[in-house]
């Protein structure tokens, strides 16, 4: 063990160095500063860059990503199917009873139970909501997206941060 090996025992409080006391010990003059210049002189902000437009306020502010492509369904549970006494469901049919919106794309979830046999018609269907359809003795019939099988039309200018 050498005397550069040393440490104080662990948890006892080091005395801080006070620099800028003068020429009689470490730390007088400059005070540890360099000689001149800005941060000789004063305080200067972290993220000052020298009078150029900061980092943070070069990047924008909006965070995260929008999948201009996704597709949005309008959901439909089973209990809702059962409880609207259609015997022939698609789109048309739950548009006209206000149960979805003009235009939507339909998927079928399978919350709740169906007590008879339905045929369906829809977008989409979950593997719960198809099985219950078809345990009931109903019939699952997959309608095509709009845009067939190619990717969706883009939803909108999503860069309004620019």
């Amino acid at each position: 063990m050498k005397v550069h090996d040393l440490k104080p025992p662990s948890g006892s409080n080091i005395r801080r160095k006070r620099v800028g006391r003068g020429i009689g010990g470490k730390g007088g003059k400059t005070a540890g500063r360099g000689t001149k210049g800005q941060k000789a002189r004063n305080t200067v902000p972290v993220a000052f860059e020298g009078g150029q437009l900061p980092l943070f306020q070069r990047v924008p502010k909006k965070r995260g990503f929008t999948n201009p492509f996704r597709v949005e369904y309008q959901a439909v549970n089973l209990d809702t199917i059962d409880q609207s006494g259609l015997d022939v469901v698609d789109p048309e049919a739950l548009l006209e009873r206000g149960l979805v919106g003009k235009g939507a794309l339909v998927k079928v979830l399978g919350r709740g139970t169906l007590s008879r046999p339905v045929t369906v018609r829809a977008h989409g269907f979950s593997s719960a909501a198809a099985e219950a359809i078809k345990a009931a003795g109903g019939s699952v019939e997959t309608i095509g997206l709009p845009w067939g099988d190619r990717r969706p039309p883009a939803k909108g200018n999503q860069h309004t941060n620019r």
